[in-house]
């Protein structure tokens, strides 16, 4: 069964969502029980895969025994291990979190739920593991499909906000499908090993400079960097509160991961167009980051605010491209990790907010945290990760992303990271200060619904979720060092500056 981990990575969350609805039509106790059982078995593939990527070099499974470029592969390299065993834990946490909120709902309506929840699942751990990069657009479809319904379920808003993203969002997928089929009419190749040894030799034909220009404005719209994240407020916000953590907190990270393999492991970003790209898309990041955090000061409904924030977080991802060098994209790849940690939590956070108060306006958070004490504390460690204070997580992806940009003499972006940083913490303090600070109204208090006052804040499949990863935040920072030594390092490929 070992041999297998990489196919059940993929393979498991796939049958539960083709069996989830016939499942959920017997029982909707048993379906949910079947999607948390297939993300588990996903995670645990994927923490053996990583683990034989680390002790014995990287894995490489041909589905039914057939060689690229004829057969399915599915390569596990550390970096690819390690985002899949990203998405599989934030996936598992947050479909376990799902489950009040979809209490009322009929068979219908929770097969249908947990089965786009794997879809989308199975497309995103797909883009990680695939070594082949039209497979890659494959996953990168599926779980844009599941996306857009899961985002749709949400309401009324949510299917406008869907639909936004739908027609971006395809057109993004049709600029990254242009650029690889620019690619392989010059290679002759999909397979990223391939394209690996080929494409070095061929940087300088025009076919190779589009499919680059194709490829940035594809993962770029895909991954909501400034200018192209128009879709993702509306997105972010109004998804159905069951999924929103997973979407707002994984969905954008595995598009980045695609740009580091295509223009460090693939083309190699110290090569002319590649490096003229990447400074383009740090420029473009920067600007990303400043504009993101001021329109998120202006937000009062809380989770816009941290729609807009993860505007301003994916630009750092990008900004460690645009440096190149290896503290660089060892802060790219920790942020990728963090952020998806701390944007998760806090959207954890905002659903249970609406599911105990009924709203998500800042200006009424007054004494949340006497009705939400774990929950407020989870909102806090989170919050100060996202500004970038020790010992949280998020210091340490900001710090050596600032290290990076000192030592490729790149002052810029420490300006920019600074100034970032002070600008989260302007409204991030305003939400603690709503939440601790400010008295409430007798008429808010009243308010406060009865689902809540049990003898926990929330209920427990939601409040130990929340607590698991704001807990997670500090761990990650505190173990930063051996993670940075012992996984993260094997990652960062030779290419950069």
């Amino acid at each position: 069964m070992r041999e297998q981990l990489p196919a059940l990575i993929v393979v498991v969350p796939l049958l539960a969502s083709l069996v989830a609805p016939l499942v959920a039509y017997f029982s909707t106790a048993l379906v949910r029980l079947v999607a948390i059982a297939a993300i588990l078995v996903a995670n645990i593939s994927a923490i053996g895969s990583l683990t034989h990527a680390l002790t014995k070099g990287n894995w490489h499974y041909h589905f039914g025994d057939w060689a690229p470029p004829w057969g399915i592969e599915l390569v596990i390299d550390p970096l690819a291990g390690a985002i899949a065993v990203l998405i599989s834990f934030v996936s598992l946490v947050v479909v376990i979190y799902a489950g009040p909120y979809l209490k009322e709902d009929g068979w219908l309506k929770k097969g249908i739920f947990y089965s786009l929840f794997a879809l989308l699942t199975t497309g995103l751990l797909g883009m990680v593991v695939t070594g082949d990069v039209f497979n890659l657009y494959v996953f990168l479809e599926i779980s844009s499909l599941a996306g857009y319904a899961l985002i749709a379920s949400g309401g009324n808003k949510a299917v406008v906000a869907a639909f936004r993203y739908l027609l971006i969002g395809t057109i993004g997928a049709s600029f990254y499908l242009l650029g690889i089929g620019y690619l392989y009419a010059v290679t002759g190749t999909l397979n990223m090993v391939d394209l690996a040894e080929k494409l070095p030799l061929l940087m300088d034909s025009p076919a190779v400079i589009i499919a680059i220009v194709m490829l940035v404005v594809g993962l770029g719209t895909k991954m909501a960097l400034f200018p192209l994240h128009g879709w993702q407020p509306d997105a972010y916000t109004y998804s159905h509160p069951a999924a929103a953590a997973f979407i707002a907190g994984v969905m954008g990270k595995v598009p980045a991961y695609a740009a580091i393999r295509f223009f460090f492991f693939i083309m190699g970003a110290a090569t002319g167009p590649v490096y003229k790209a990447l400074q383009i898309m740090g420029w473009l990041a920067a600007a990303g980051i400043i504009i993101g955090s001021l329109m998120a000061i202006a937000q009062k409904d809380f989770r816009r605010m941290l729609a807009y924030s993860s505007v301003a977080q994916i630009g750092y991802v990008v900004v460690g491209l645009a440096i190149g060098n290896s503290l660089a994209l060892i802060g790219a790849v920790l942020h990728i990790i963090n952020h998806a940690i701390m944007k998760s939590c806090l959207f954890l956070v905002a659903g249970g907010i609406q599911w105990r108060t009924g709203n998500v306006s800042v200006e009424k958070f007054a004494e949340l945290n006497k009705k939400m004490p774990l929950t407020m504390g989870a909102l806090v460690i989170a919050a100060l990760s996202m500004v970038g204070l020790p010992p949280t997580a998020g210091f340490f992806s900001k710090w050596y992303l600032v290290l990076g940009a000192i030592e490729a003499d790149m002052w810029f972006y420490v300006v920019v990271i600074i100034i970032s940083s002070l600008l989260n913490a302007v409204y991030f303090f305003r939400v603690i200060e709503n939440i601790y600070m400010k008295k409430a109204s007798e008429e808010a208090k009243d308010k406060d619904k009865d689902k809540g006052k049990g003898m926990f804040e929330l209920p427990l499949q939601m409040l130990v979720p929340i607590v698991v990863l704001g807990l997670g935040i500090l761990v990650l920072g505190i173990l930063n060092e051996p993670i940075v030594s012992q996984v993260i390092q094997f990652v960062i490929p030779g290419g950069g500056q």
